[in-house]
């Protein structure tokens, strides 16, 4: 079976089969046609063969994706990112052995060896600082020190809570459920100062509109009473925050994903257990959530510093 058609049932099967979401399948499909070009392109072949795929194939293609391709936007690719190809290439490598083709063992591709990451979280006096960075005067700012304040209280990643609509929120009880990556449900919690935020920003909507964020500026809706053409974008909150950030003097960059973090490292400080954020996360496995090693690693050394007899 050549390169093209492999491709090309490969990502039905996720779509229909596996029941992936369409996002899943878009990222395996911008990996697995990027793998393709430069295999077609090396090969000179447009209708290379996958049994012809071999130990060296890939280990060519890993040193080009280390050593010699740049992203046009962000550069040379950070090892997680090379790390990704290499997991689509096995989960497709899995499924053509499913399909009985005489193909490259998932077993034979190596994942390379990820450094401990540095993960960016806000303390809390530069959290105040963005919070109160924001100007409260019209209803756009209130919806913004909303979004901070539900991104700190629930740990949301932005695409998210951009989907929210207005009636999944239980702002009563101060939760509500989310879809999160690969179709995975949790539950999410409101706190205090989120729930007063909140209800401050919908006590200034009058429209009909079910996505909890929508837009105050850009281009008019044209069709009427569009729920989608006014949903706030991952976009626009990404700027949002970068505004505010410059506005409170915080120096280094930041987006929806340290709030994120932040999140989680306030839960670890105030004595949380790694699998309940694990879980208020929507982390698959405990692993992920052991990059918060900056915190749990300093309660590590508090538990020797207390209970070791050699401290007595």
């Amino acid at each position: 079976m050549d390169i093209n058609e492999a491709v090309l049932r490969f990502l039905e099967y996720c779509e229909l089969d596996k029941n992936l979401s369409l996002k899943t399948v878009r990222m395996y499909g911008y990996y697995l046609n990027f793998f393709k070009q430069w295999l077609l392109q090396s090969q000179k072949d447009k209708n290379f063969p996958v049994e012809k795929i071999d130990e060296n194939t890939v280990r060519n293609f890993r040193l080009f994706i280390s050593h010699e391709y740049k992203n046009p936007y962000k550069g040379p690719l950070k090892r997680q990112t090379q790390n990704y190809f290499l997991v689509t290439l096995r989960s497709f490598f899995r499924y053509l052995i499913r399909q009985k083709l005489s193909v490259l063992s998932p077993e034979m591709i190596e994942l390379g060896k990820n450094r401990d990451r540095n993960i960016k979280f806000l303390e809390p006096i530069e959290l105040e600082k963005l919070f109160r960075s924001v100007d409260l005067k019209d209803k756009s700012g209130l919806r913004d020190r909303a979004i901070l304040e539900v991104l700190f209280s629930t740990g949301l990643r932005v695409s998210e809570l951009v989907a929210l609509n207005r009636e999944q929120i239980n702002r009563e009880a101060g939760e509500f459920g989310v879809i999160g990556k690969g179709g995975k449900g949790r539950v999410v919690f409101l706190s205090k100062h989120a729930k007063e935020w909140l209800k401050k920003y919908l006590g200034t909507r009058t429209d009909p509109y079910q996505p909890l964020f929508i837009r105050y500026a850009g281009p008019k809706i044209k069709t009427g009473l569009s729920n989608e053409g006014l949903r706030l974008s991952a976009r626009s909150v990404e700027r949002m925050i970068e505004k505010y950030r410059k506005k409170s003097g915080l120096l280094f960059r930041i987006g929806p994903h340290i709030l994120r973090h932040s999140f989680a490292t306030d839960l670890l400080e105030h004595g949380a257990d790694l699998r309940s954020v694990q879980e208020m996360l929507g982390h698959k496995n405990i692993a992920t959530t052991q990059i918060y090693t900056h915190v749990t690693n300093i309660r590590l050394k508090e538990v020797h510093e207390k209970y070791h007899s050699g401290n007595k």
